[in-house]
């Protein structure tokens, strides 16, 4: 093996330029005309691919989760249920959206925080599929998104060595096109706390995967770093 991912027509390895992911999430707010905006104004900026986020909320959530009041300045429902439905794009818009930065272009695809909304997305076609930190040691949904046999991007953000390892170990003997980001799990994230050397550590440990960083840090200079210091993926949160 050598440490290379393609996704879509684009080819990662240590030769190339950076694969920037432009991580709009939730950021249109619930809007389609919204996220279109978004998806062209990264498309303006040069990445290789915009990422949103997909979740069945009524599976994800318990149901004293779903029901909890939720009274807050940037709420959109009485309930934390209500204000993640609210955000929460279904099949059309998500087929809307991606071929419009198709058109662009650039790459979509998202986040699946179970395994429904991998169904979702795997119906959809999407070209890659990124994993949350959240979700390092989610094994089951791990090996059920690696059984689609797409690249996947798994972030590392509050895991363990040992963590990261596991997760390596449960998804390459299903699919091999795996990619790993140096993650810190604070929003902003302080220079020292990205602990940027850790992308060192992944490429030794890990010679045959691709490394990036899912950088959190205000600002584009640390991702500068990343890459010099052997990062090929760097997704940054896109508002």
């Amino acid at each position: 093996m050598i440490r290379e991912l393609t996704i879509g027509q684009r080819l990662i390895d240590d030769s190339t330029d950076c694969y920037v992911i432009a991580e709009i999430g939730h950021n249109h707010q619930g809007e389609i005309g919204k996220a279109r905006d978004l998806i062209k104004t990264a498309a303006d900026c040069g990445v290789d691919a915009v990422k949103f986020q997909k979740r069945d909320n009524r599976r994800l959530f318990t149901r004293a989760q779903y029901d909890k009041p939720y009274e807050h300045e940037n709420s959109f429902g009485a309930t934390y249920g209500e204000h993640r439905d609210f955000l929460e794009f279904g099949r059309s818009e998500f087929v809307e959206l991606k071929a419009y930065a198709e058109d662009l272009g650039i790459a979509f695809f998202a986040t699946p925080f179970e395994r429904w909304s991998a169904d979702f997305l795997a119906e959809l076609d999407v070209p890659a599929f990124k994993i949350a930190s959240g979700d390092l040691k989610n094994t089951p949904l791990l090996r059920h998104v690696a059984a689609f046999g797409k690249p996947m991007i798994v972030s590392t953000g509050g895991g363990t060595i040992d963590d990261i390892r596991r997760a390596v170990e449960t998804i390459l003997p299903i699919n091999t096109q795996l990619a790993l980001l140096q993650c810190t799990a604070s929003y902003p994230t302080e220079p020292g706390d990205l602990h940027l050397r850790c992308i060192e550590t992944f490429r030794e440990e890990f010679p045959n995967q691709v490394i990036g960083l899912s950088d959190h840090f205000n600002g584009i200079a640390m991702s500068i770093v990343a890459f010099v210091l052997g990062g090929r993926i760097v997704e940054k949160h896109f508002t």
